[in-house]
């Protein structure tokens, strides 16, 4: 068994309300969650946690109740339009549940424009004590690991980070000498699934295994132990794992976390 934090991430159960999730988490054994105070698309099933008030306060009682805590919130999206002092109420909240990281995406092609963007949304978050973490992934502006790393550079702040994603980091074709190359400062956490198959041609196709059909830890064809021996050292691990498959057969958003949380027990336990 690892003392690793684990963190149950809410694409995982999506269903689910937030304080729902809290209390799966806490039944299924995990010690933390992620809170998505802003949908990841306009079609999914969103709880407004940032603008309902008694939601606010359901989610605050059950993670009281039930000793689970905060990792993370998610999803703010760098824009050509964005004005970071928008973003400042998902920070203000964040805070208040006791979450210590945010997670990005880089939805702009102009880099210089949404490094500046992260730079400003670092300097923000920091009186909050929250640490943005800029997520590449294969669709967006920000593709894969390198970009990342540039779009850093360029930020030039001390809190700012990278989240790797282990789907992402599989389909992006991103390298393991590259990520064992940063600074272990810039990875405060990462986000934990499988890939299964060989990377699609079709990028829509790759959005929607990962939105889909990502494999539990051991279930599929990505080389994980490489991947967490490359991370630093007991790296807070958020379990993201959505299996639309599983949800069509009725499997509950309980036994789904469980079946997440054991199986990346399991692989931790060979590192």
């Amino acid at each position: 068994m690892t003392h690793r934090i684990l963190s149950l991430a809410a694409l995982t159960v999506l269903e689910l309300s937030p304080p729902e999730m809290v209390e799966v988490a806490a039944c299924a054994g995990y010690s933390h969650v992620g809170l998505r105070t802003e949908p990841a698309t306009a079609e999914e099933h969103h709880y407004p946690l940032l603008r309902d008030k008694a939601l606010q306060r359901q989610t605050a009682a059950r993670l009281r109740d039930t000793g689970i805590k905060v990792l993370d919130i998610e999803i703010l999206r760098l824009k050509p339009l964005t004005r970071v002092a928008d973003f400042e109420a998902h920070l203000a909240l964040g805070a208040e549940f006791g979450a210590s990281e945010l997670l990005v995406a880089g939805n702009d092609p102009d880099v210089q424009r949404a490094s500046d963007n992260l730079a400003q949304l670092c300097d923000l978050a920091r009186p909050y004590g929250i640490h943005p973490h800029l997520e590449f992934m294969p669709w967006t502006d920000c593709p894969d690991l390198a970009s990342a790393r540039v779009m850093l550079d360029k930020a030039g702040r001390d809190n700012a980070c990278i989240l790797v994603d282990a789907f992402h980091f599989d389909r992006s074709n991103s390298r393991l000498e590259d990520l064992q190359m940063l600074p272990p400062q810039r990875m405060r956490y990462a986000q934990l699934c499988d890939v299964a198959g060989p990377r699609p041609d079709d990028m829509a196709e790759i959005l929607r295994q990962a939105r889909q059909e990502r494999r539990f830890p051991g279930d599929g064809d990505c080389d994980l132990v490489g991947l967490l021996r490359a991370l630093p050292e007991d790296v807070p691990l958020s379990l993201e794992i959505p299996t639309a498959r599983l949800l069509e057969q009725g499997v509950s958003a309980y036994e789904r976390a469980r079946m997440a949380l054991e199986k990346a027990q399991a692989l931790l336990a060979e590192i």
